[in-house]
């Protein structure tokens, strides 16, 4: 990596080590130490998530007018407030408040620092610099809320504003080291803009006109709504209610996921970065219908409580490998999509709809894993088997490069040829797929 991503790379990291600190204890925080109530606690969670929804429609554009660079300052220096103001909230309205500040921070970064990472990459370095990313962010997060639950004590809300000070000190440093970089666009777009993209004025008109951008968008709201939105609802409700699991096992479920992802990553990596982007979106369909089964007969097998609890961490390891699969193919992929002038509106459509599918996967999983045991597994092994479908026919509108970016490092063999009556002179052979 050069000066600059790896400067951004660690400022990423650092940030979410920062939110590892807080997020896992945001509930207990509000609920029991500022003894605000579950209703309370609720509230903010959900405002947490909703802000994003609320900036994001007009953070891309305003990436692609000023540059992720002073976007993501001003959102690392919001996000910090909001963290410090959390932390010192003892009522509603200064939590619910907090809360919304310190969501939209959060939710800005994650378009400006993936449009840094397009800045600073060619679409042959992309795959693996997102990869690093999705690595270390995990690697943080694992860290941060390990560091964190050694601080907390429930009895002392001290302890609580120290972990939300020291997480608003991250959003800083992410700001001061991202100051840091000088970046320049890249010319390495070639292969990566719409067919039509002489006739592109930009926009969102010019977005939904293109149409694997919006199967891609499609796919991820898909992905996000059958994984991520089900771990801390409808699949831990499932756990504990359908398969009898002590709560506590779910950290461990977590933790394995966190695991299997920092341990598999760059092996993962050096399978799938030669191999179709679409085909390998559409293996993680099959891991993850493979994942809902396991967590099926966690609940509906009548096993004894150790075979349920072992299928259930099981299942948590399968979402992570999958996960791994995902970071060096969907991201990168967005960017490759994105004409140069607008990568910013394209990582932030995509934000968007991950966005969303995290503010309905809890809302229809919750109540679902909770109750209708049998129904809610059936619907998400359905749900991955539609992602496979879905990868499979968004390869069908990639260019070679876009589904397969390791073509384009191919080099071409230079050859000579003769013409009658003239010089000999150098033509190319063509690599084919």
């Amino acid at each position: 990596m050069g000066a600059a991503l790896r400067r951004i790379q660690l400022g990423s990291a650092l940030s979410a080590f920062g939110l590892g600190f807080t997020v896992p204890y945001l509930y207990v925080y509000v609920a029991q130490v500022r003894d605000l109530g579950a209703g309370t606690a609720g509230v903010v969670l959900a405002v947490f998530a909703m802000a994003a929804l609320v900036v994001l429609p007009f953070t891309g554009r305003a990436i692609d007018r000023r540059g992720p660079l002073p976007v993501l300052v001003v959102a690392s220096v919001v996000a910090s407030l909001g963290a410090a103001a959390l932390g010192l909230s003892s009522n509603v309205s200064a939590a619910v408040l907090s809360a919304a500040v310190l969501g939209a921070g959060t939710a800005v970064m994650q378009p400006a620092l993936a449009t840094m990472l397009v800045w600073c990459s060619s679409t042959a370095t992309r795959t693996r610099a997102f990869a690093m990313q999705f690595f270390l962010q995990n690697l943080g997060l694992g860290i941060g809320g390990l560091v964190g639950g050694q601080i907390v004590d429930t009895s002392r809300p001290e302890t609580f504003t120290l972990l939300f000070l020291i997480e608003a000190a991250m959003f800083v440093v992410l700001g001061v080291i991202a100051s840091t970089v000088r970046l320049s666009r890249t010319p390495s777009f070639s292969g990566a803009r719409p067919a039509d993209e002489s006739k592109t004025t930009g926009g969102l008109r010019a977005l939904l006109s293109h149409r694997a951008m919006v199967q891609l968008c499609v796919l991820g709201f898909v992905l996000f709504f059958a994984c991520y939105g089900q771990f801390e609802s409808g699949l831990a409700a499932y756990g504990t209610e359908a398969a009898g699991i002590q709560p506590s096992t779910l950290g461990i479920a977590l933790a394995a996921n966190t695991a299997v992802i920092v341990v598999a990553q760059f092996v993962v990596l050096r399978l799938v970065e030669r191999r179709r982007r679409s085909r390998v979106i559409a293996s993680v369909g099959l891991i993850w219908a493979l994942a809902w089964i396991v967590a099926g007969y966690a609940g509906l097998g009548h096993g004894s409580q150790t075979m349920a609890t072992a299928a259930m961490i099981s299942t948590y390891a399968l979402f992570g490998l999958g996960e791994s699969m995902l970071s060096p193919t969907v991201a990168p992929l967005v960017a490759d999509l994105a004409p140069e002038s607008m990568v910013g509106q394209y990582n932030s459509a995509f934000a968007l709809c991950k966005q969303l599918a995290l503010a309905v996967g809890p809302a229809v999983g919750g109540p679902m894993g909770a109750t209708l045991h049998g129904p809610y597994i059936v619907t998400f092994v359905l749900f991955s088997l539609g992602i496979t479908v879905l990868a499979l026919r968004l390869g069908r509108r990639l260019t070679p490069v876009q589904d397969q970016p390791s073509v384009e490092a191919v080099p071409s063999r230079v050859v000579a040829v003769s013409l009658p009556d003239a010089e000999p002179v150098a033509a190319s052979a063509v690599t084919t797929r």
